[in-house]
């Protein structure tokens, strides 16, 4: 479990730099994100009392240095709170996983969970953006633009091509990570003399 719990703080460590430091372009790293890997992972691999835990504070933590310190946006709005409901989903499909959660399984899981945060939260958009009329045009124009604050410059797909990307690259990275901590501690294990 260390590799992975290295692995995490290396994710939101990255998460902020990247949000600190990143291109000021609207496109750009957005929505690259370890998150929902970390979401998806640690529920289908972290021990049971950890399993929700360790990616929710991953999140808080990493919110409160982007949304508090750089972007000074509440922590309360229902866009913020969008991502922990995507999370949280995110995770109970990690955690439905556990018992097979492999390469196979959690690749295709990590397309699923880009489409599960893009949908909660394009419909968060759609329900609390009031330049969105609500009806069925307006919700297929949230799913389509997303935060109007984006508009013009960036359309939702990109965000959903960078929440694509990085699920996958993370979600591989957090599966090698957890199969190299399990064959070296294999390998250590071997090596100890038995105690009687």
């Amino acid at each position: 479990m260390i590799p992975a719990l290295l692995l995490v703080t290396s994710a939101i460590l990255f998460r902020i730099l990247v949000g600190f430091f990143g291109p000021i372009d609207a496109v750009g790293w957005m929505n690259f994100t370890p998150l929902a890997a970390i979401a998806l992972c640690g529920a289908a691999y972290f021990p049971t009392r950890y399993k929700l835990t360790i990616p929710m504070v991953s999140l808080f933590l990493s919110d409160v240095a982007l949304n508090v310190f750089h972007y000074h946006a509440s922590m309360g709005s229902p866009f913020v709170i969008s991502h922990y409901v995507g999370f949280a989903l995110i995770g109970l499909l990690g955690w439905s996983l556990q018992n097979r959660a492999s390469l196979k399984t959690l690749l295709p899981a990590s397309i699923a969970a880009s489409l599960i945060f893009y949908f909660v939260t394009n419909c968060i958009s759609w329900l609390y953006e009031p330049s969105y009329p609500k009806t069925f045009a307006g919700f297929v124009q949230a799913q389509s633009v997303g935060l109007p604050v984006y508009n013009g410059a960036t359309p939702a797909w990109m965000f959903l091509r960078n929440s694509l990307l990085g699920d996958l690259l993370f979600t591989a990275l957090f599966v090698a990570c957890m199969n190299f901590g399990r064959k070296t501690s294999r390998h250590a294990g071997a090596a100890l003399p038995r105690v009687a």
